[in-house]
């Protein structure tokens, strides 16, 4: 078998397993509602439902489409269907992937990207499954110690503390490319804080800046 044919075989296998997954775990998060409903024969009327999914779909549904369209080319093939599957993709599985990929010093969208960013993938989602477990276990203790408002100002700087550091990285890369979509979206953010909340939403137009600064300083010769 050539090495052609081994990674269309692998493909199609990981895609096999990784529709298999998708629907297992898309059944168990309607078991559970579906069982309560069923054991106290409480089920909710349509019209409710509509106007609760009329609030909240449009905004998750959008971002779920534009985040695979987004992450999908980073993360290959086994990396985004075990990470669409254990879910928090922006805060963790996607840092983790792209860091693992830096420090094995390979790309993205290349087979040794692909087998690095499903490995980081699923030891994140290890570590993060028995970091739950153990806080689910210490929770009470440590609740007076998580709510001080001591330790707010260093939780509130864990998400910006980590993609700061990444973004250093990337950065550092090219700095040209990476100049126009920071400076557009930290202007952003400043004029319309509220915009916050859509991070995942802007991700696309931040892509886009980049990639038409990237055409725009390659047919001038700067890159």
């Amino acid at each position: 078998m050539t090495s052609q044919e081994k990674s269309k075989s692998y493909q199609e296998e990981v895609h096999h397993f990784g529709r298999l997954w998708m629907i297992g775990a898309l059944v168990m998060m309607l078991a559970i509602p579906s069982s309560i409903c069923i054991k106290y024969n409480a089920w909710p009327a349509f019209s409710d439902v509509f106007k609760g999914l009329l609030g909240v779909a449009p905004i998750f549904w959008t971002v779920a489409v534009i985040e695979v369209l987004t992450y999908t080319p980073m993360l290959g093939t086994g990396g985004s269907y075990l990470g669409f599957v254990t879910g928090n993709l922006t805060n963790l599985k996607v840092p983790s992937a792209i860091n693992a990929m830096k420090i094995a010093n390979v790309e993205k969208g290349t087979e040794e990207g692909e087998i690095i960013s499903t490995i980081a993938i699923a030891i994140s989602s290890i570590v993060t499954t028995l970091i739950i477990v153990v806080g689910v276990i210490l929770i009470k203790p440590l609740t007076p110690m998580l709510n001080s408002e001591f330790l707010k100002p260093a939780f509130d700087q864990i998400l910006p503390a980590l993609f700061g550091g990444l973004a250093v990285v990337f950065i550092s890369k090219n700095w040209k490319i990476a100049v126009a979509p920071m400076v557009f979206m930290i202007l952003l953010f400043i004029l319309v804080p509220g915009l916050t909340s859509a991070v995942s939403v802007l991700v696309p137009f931040g892509a886009l800046i980049a990639i038409s600064v990237s055409r725009w300083l390659y047919k001038k010769g700067k890159i």
